[in-house]
């Protein structure tokens, strides 16, 4: 299968389970975030919030695209760290997906909301550094435009979730006459149908997001997972013949060839020269191919690198002052480069649907120590039902956004964010409990740097250990 020795296989497969593994802690450790406030508000009972979560988790991973996912994928530049040495990327991405499990299970384990996305992201940049570090290394081994946006993205989310959630109590005590839905609820009675259908609806929305945006975290690991190991196979999508991007790939050299290139800089004549290395190879690998048989396997992952190159260095000319192209050629540029990246840009159907069977599921065990945390921990009162919908709405947007503009979320800092900030708006900052904001904050600190640590040096370990 896939021409891989058994023993390799094997060890794909480990790698592929460990994902899943993920994905399932993933699941208890971050879900529980989306059924803290039906449960504790006596909205849902908590079997059937569990359940209804985990389905729309799934739902969320199946419909939820791959611009998160290639945007985990980019992180690490791993047309760089392949090699010929299948064992090389079996240490990249075992590295990572152990450093991420050892911090979630470990920050479950005490009962505090971690980031999975933070976990995640730490191990893919400390993987990526010690790479960096090797002898005889010159590539960088980060995409560090790419991890600017993701960590800028990261941070804003928990700052907007704590302000807006303090707006939006603001606006329910003007709005709203029933001041029950601002009290401690009844132990045994649900709230309100009205307060009760707003908090059930909430709960589906921040599940739905959970799984469109965290779900495609773990879609994208998956493809960092076939993609380092088997690169020759899944480095472009299957379902389609890469022959049909030589279209795409003329309308880019014509309008490459329009940019006058004595009125550049010698940086961005470097750049343009790079980018007409990198449609020469596309074009040498494409000549006198007619069928996509005659397209040797091996091929398919200088396709890749090729085609990643190419959009890296053209992004780079489009954005200079320096180059003049009408409108119309931006426009042709763009639709042809987006039509070839629709090549590298996949995840195979069944990717999805572990992905979203493992998330699923995970929701559905070990939920209970975090929702004692959001529930009752953070604040110093019982979650009001104006609390527990406030907070879910705008984490629900915040991490909808994220989805739509391809950028991860951490549904655990958004919404524990959320929280605090509905307690704040309800009797000020004495009303959080400073031990559990500590505790929280102290892991939500510690996150990436613990992780890049911890999966930098499995990825040392692993490079030593394994054959090559």
């Amino acid at each position: 299968m896939f021409g891989l020795e058994p023993h390799v296989l094997l060890l794909l497969a480990a790698c592929l389970v460990a994902a899943c593994a993920f994905e399932f802690v993933n699941g208890f450790h971050d879900t529980a975030n989306a059924v803290a406030t039906v449960i504790y508000t006596n909205a849902l009972r908590p079997w059937v919030a569990v359940i209804w979560s985990a389905f729309w988790n799934f739902i969320g991973v199946l419909t939820g695209g791959v611009a998160v996912a290639m945007g985990i994928v980019y992180l690490l530049p791993v047309e760089s760290l392949v090699d010929q040495n299948v064992y090389h990327g079996i240490a990249m991405v075992g590295a990572l997906i152990i450093g991420a499990i050892i911090w979630n299970v470990g920050t479950w384990y005490y009962g505090l909301p971690s980031s999975s996305s933070h976990a995640l992201i730490g191990s893919i940049l400390g993987v990526g550094i010690a790479y960096s570090f090797l002898p005889g290394v010159t590539d960088a081994g980060v995409n560090w435009g790419k991890a600017g946006e993701t960590g800028l993205a990261l941070i804003i989310g928990p700052a907007f979730g704590f302000t807006l959630t303090i707006l939006m109590m603001f606006l329910l005590r003007r709005l709203v006459s029933n001041k029950a839905i601002f009290k401690e609820p009844h132990k045994r009675k649900p709230p309100p149908l009205w307060i009760r259908l707003i908090l059930v609806v909430t709960c589906t929305l921040v599940s739905y997001f959970h799984g469109s945006n965290d779900g495609q975290k773990g879609v994208g690991l998956i493809m960092l997972i076939l993609i380092g190991i088997v690169p020759t196979y899944f480095a472009l999508d299957q379902s389609r013949n890469p022959l049909d991007m030589r279209d795409s790939l003329v309308r880019v050299e014509q309008v490459m060839s329009r940019v006058n290139v004595a009125d550049l800089s010698a940086e961005d004549k470097k750049t343009v020269a790079e980018i007409q290395v990198q449609t020469n190879n596309l074009d040498q690998i494409f000549a006198g191919k007619t069928k996509v048989e005659q397209l040797p396997q091996q091929d398919r992952f200088r396709i890749r690198k090729a085609i990643l190159l190419l959009s890296n260095r053209a992004k780079i000319i489009q954005e200079s002052d320096k180059v003049s192209l009408s409108t119309a050629d931006r426009g042709t540029l763009e639709k042809g480069l987006g039509n070839m990246k629709g090549f590298t840009d996949y995840a195979p159907t069944w990717v999805f649907i572990i992905v979203s069977l493992s998330l699923g599921i995970g929701t559905m065990v070990g939920w209970k120590r975090i929702v004692t945390t959001i529930g009752e921990r953070i604040g110093k009162e019982h979650l009001s039902y104006a609390q527990g919908a406030s907070s879910e709405l705008v984490a629900a947007s915040m991490i909808g956004i994220s989805s739509a503009l391809g950028l991860p979320a951490s549904t655990t800092h958004v919404l524990t964010s959320s929280i605090a900030g509905s307690m704040v708006a309800s009797r000020g900052v004495k009303n959080v409990n400073p031990q559990m904001v500590r505790s929280i904050a102290l892991a939500w600190v510690l996150t990436l740097p613990v992780t890049m640590v911890l999966s930098g040096g499995l990825f040392i370990l692993f490079r030593a250990i394994l054959p090559g």
